[in-house]
């Protein structure tokens, strides 16, 4: 009896300390969190979320074992377009609906790293990074005409060198004017837009905007110094946690990348150029408001309420030119990827199937 019940202890003992092991180790890998909104998007629960690494980036795999154990490879292409490299995440089934995803400022096609593995089971994405951002070619001011006609025309280049006919249009920040573009001049490629703070309208640039017209009706190297707070590191963090419920949260590889970008020589001057030639979209408004009027693209609107650049309001516009809307507030900011994955990507895909 003593043998057996030492067999049984040890047998018990050994039980014990493979759970531990187990609990141990799995508790000691860094989970990456997204918020899903249950009911109101203001009520989170956390949800793990793939496992975490550098920018979530394993080389050319982003590494989700969210639905499986298999890692979801993302392809990292680059295609040359007017004389400029375009770099591209490219990822999902080719066959599927195709989701054209367009960035703000000041980041790239990082700010989609969670987005893309999260539907790339049921959609076919691409995310291109603008010249002068990201990875794709950066050529100085005096080399390049930064502009959002420019850019806008890259990128319909750019959907038609690689193959892409007929897409869903997700834009954010400056990839709304860039879309908008795109849609308004060839209504026939767009099926519908998925808009994340994204603005179509003059009641959207409200409080945050002020200095910035100033210095677009009046060019002065004073007004444009007031300025240039908007490329250091301070802001651009303030971009990513600004409204955001939990701001210790935030990944920090966001600001990092976007700023290690930024600090490039010459980016800088950039930026300002492009933030000046934004002034473009604004007479370009009812254009676009027409457009929604006469075709009627279906419009997901998924947008951070506490956005000070580019507020809620915004986003209650489009319902005045679009009977096909279907829009959620979320208790976050500007960058609503970042605590609201799980609900954006429940609802893009319920929206597009």
């Amino acid at each position: 009896m003593t043998k057996i019940t030492q067999k049984i202890k040890y047998a018990g003992l050994l039980a014990v300390l493979f759970l531990f092991a187990t609990t141990f180790g799995l508790n000691h890998i860094e989970m990456a969190y997204a918020n899903k909104a249950e009911g109101s998007p203001g009520q989170v629960s956390p949800k793990s979320y793939g496992l975490k690494t550098n920018n979530i980036v394993c080389g050319d795999v982003l590494c989700d074992k969210s639905q499986t154990n298999k890692p979801i490879h993302v392809e990292e292409n680059s295609i040359v377009i007017q004389g400029q490299e375009i770099f591209y995440l490219e990822a999902g089934k080719e066959n599927k609906e195709i989701i054209l995803l367009l960035h703000g400022f000041p980041t790239s096609s990082h700010m989609y790293r969670n987005l893309i593995p999260a539907l790339a089971d049921e959609f076919h994405l691409v995310a291109p990074d603008y010249v002068g951002y990201g990875r794709s070619s950066m050529p100085t001011v005096d080399e390049f005409e930064y502009t959002f006609e420019n850019q806008a025309k890259i990128i319909e280049e750019f959907t038609e060198k690689i193959g892409l006919e007929k897409y869903n249009l997700y834009v954010m920040d400056y990839g709304a004017p860039i879309g908008f573009r795109i849609a308004s001049e060839n209504p026939e490629k767009v099926s519908s837009f998925i808009v994340q703070n994204g603005n179509a309208y003059d009641e959207g640039l409200q409080e945050f905007w002020d200095d910035i017209k100033v210095w677009w009706y009046e060019k002065t190297p004073g007004n444009e110094e007031k300025l240039h707070h908007l490329v250091t590191l301070e802001a651009t963090k303030w971009q990513y946690t600004h409204g955001t419920r939990n701001p210790d949260t935030i990944d920090p590889s966001n600001w990092e990348t976007d700023q290690s970008g930024l600090d490039r020589p010459g980016n800088a001057s950039i930026q300002l150029t492009m933030l000046y030639n934004y002034k473009t979209n604004v007479p370009l408004y009812p254009q676009w408001q027409q457009y929604f009027q006469e075709y009627q693209p279906p419009m997901l609107i998924t947008w951070g309420g506490n956005d000070y650049i580019f507020p809620e309001i915004g986003a209650h516009q489009y319902e005045r030119d679009l009977n096909n809307v279907e829009k959620y507030i979320l208790s976050t900011g500007h960058f609503a990827l970042e605590e609201d994955l799980d609900f954006i990507s429940q609802k893009i895909s319920e929206f597009l199937n």
